[in-house]
């Protein structure tokens, strides 16, 4: 049998990441930080909102979406860890997202973030009020860029 995502020790680690380096920039938690690692991991992949990130690469490529991303972006883990970052966002948007991405990577994080994204099927939706905020590894590196939401409808 196949450990489930959550549970795989790369997970676990870019789980914590995640959780710590958003009560860095914001001052709160994601999460209620309770039981073990791998719980913690457990809990934010099961979660009942959104969790996404990618990492730093040129071409910055999804590297963690939780069950909620995954159904909403109707894509298989497999599928979302090949994608690149940019595409959740329509061409138009391409822009207005890159611009935000930048202000996040000069701040640390940026909240209230509203914008349109589609799904890997072409469903539209409007995102509201997430935070996106830098991920950090252990030594303070930044690794990565991350978001939250729990607000959306989908448009026509």
């Amino acid at each position: 049998m196949v450990d489930p995502i959550w549970a795989r020790a790369s997970i676990i680690t870019w789980s914590q990441r995640l959780l710590d380096s958003f009560h860095h920039w914001t001052g709160q938690e994601l999460l209620a930080r309770e039981g073990t690692v791998s719980e913690q991991a457990r809990l934010l992949f099961s979660a009942p909102f959104v969790v996404v990130s990618h990492g730093m690469e040129t071409d910055p490529i999804l590297n963690y979406g939780n069950r909620v991303a995954l159904d909403l972006w109707e894509m298989t883990w497999e599928q979302l860890t090949r994608t690149p970052s940019r595409q959740t966002a329509e061409p138009v948007n391409q822009e207005e997202r890159a611009g935000m991405l930048q202000l996040v990577e000069e701040q640390g994080h940026f909240d209230r973030y509203r914008g349109v994204r589609i799904s890997a099927t072409g469903q539209r939706f409007l995102v509201e009020a997430a935070i996106v905020w830098n991920v950090m590894d252990e030594q303070g590196k930044r690794v990565g860029q991350a978001a939250t939401f729990s607000r959306w409808t989908r448009l026509p």
